[in-house]
């Protein structure tokens, strides 16, 4: 499959308000053929599955740990989640819990509420036999433990940034790691050392969009108080965070290669390989 996958696009943000459709046609121009968008809350749930479906792209359905507070998320939600996905479960543009996960870096969290969110939401992803779409922030020991007590049939650490034992970890129970704009800064000397230790059977590529901006978007915080708005990330952007991954990986390996356009292959494989029904999705649009 020659072409790019963004494994994570929040294009439901209202970032994206005023030129959605134009970004997505310019991400298809730049390569970027397919999209997952994972949800973040029961709000958002019809609007993934809508976007997904308007451009031939795949969701997952999800309560994203900063979205677990008492004024965002109901307990009843999960029960709301249990019966979406029951709805849905025959439609193959559905290819994964998520986003769901733990936080432990942004202060005022409730720490117990997140986990009780996040291991529901993997109970759902066994009844269910999908994989999940993780939110790792200061939190891999606690992922892992909760996966070690319900495992899933594997999935996508969203943004991995943890250590290479905990990358490992990950990749034994079926997941791929998601590298995306974080690599792109010549200070993300950990990010870069993880890049070069992992196998490239479990790396994706995705953007986070319109978050986690690669530095050639980035604006310091002297250029916003003068007025310059920070870069707005978007899937567009996938070729160029991939040749930078494809250079930090020549860095670290004796086998030099492996080119751009291996990568396209090589990340696409392992998404289909992770997210079997999106596998499924694009083996039968390539065939049909």
């Amino acid at each position: 499959m020659s072409f790019w996958i963004d494994t994570h696009c929040h294009w439901d943000a209202p970032e994206f308000d005023p030129d959605r459709d134009p970004l997505r046609e310019a991400a298809r121009a730049a390569g970027v053929a397919h999209c997952v968008i994972p949800a973040i809350g029961r709000m958002d749930w019809e609007t993934v599955r809508e976007l997904a479906h308007r451009w031939g792209d795949s969701y997952a359905l999800g309560i994203h740990p900063l979205y677990t507070g008492p004024g965002r998320a109901h307990e009843r939600d999960i029960d709301a989640l249990a019966q979406m996905l029951e709805d849905c479960r025959d439609d193959p543009r559905l290819v994964a819990i998520g986003e769901i996960g733990l936080d432990f870096f942004v202060e005022g969290l409730d720490s117990e509420r997140q986990t009780w969110f996040y291991q529901e939401q993997l109970k759902l992803a066994r009844r269910f036999d999908l994989p999940v779409i993780v939110h790792v922030r200061k939190s891999s020991d606690q992922l892992l433990k909760a996966l070690r007590q319900w495992p899933v049939v594997g999935g996508i650490a969203h943004a991995f940034n943890g250590s290479l034992q905990q990358a490992q970890q990950f990749v034994e129970r079926g997941f791929a790691l998601g590298f995306g704009g974080a690599l792109t800064y010549d200070r993300a000397l950990h990010l870069r050392r993880l890049l070069q230790g992992v196998p490239m059977e479990s790396i994706v590529v995705e953007t986070d969009a319109p978050d986690i901006p690669p530095h050639w978007l980035y604006t310091t915080a002297e250029q916003r108080a003068q007025g310059v708005p920070q870069g707005r990330n978007q899937p567009a952007e996938i070729p160029r965070i991939a040749q930078v991954l494809q250079e930090i990986r020549a860095q670290g390996s004796s086998n030099k290669r492996e080119m751009l356009q291996d990568w396209m292959q090589i990340t696409t494989a392992n998404a289909c390989r992770v997210l079997p029904k999106l596998g499924a999705l694009l083996a039968g649009a390539r065939h049909g």
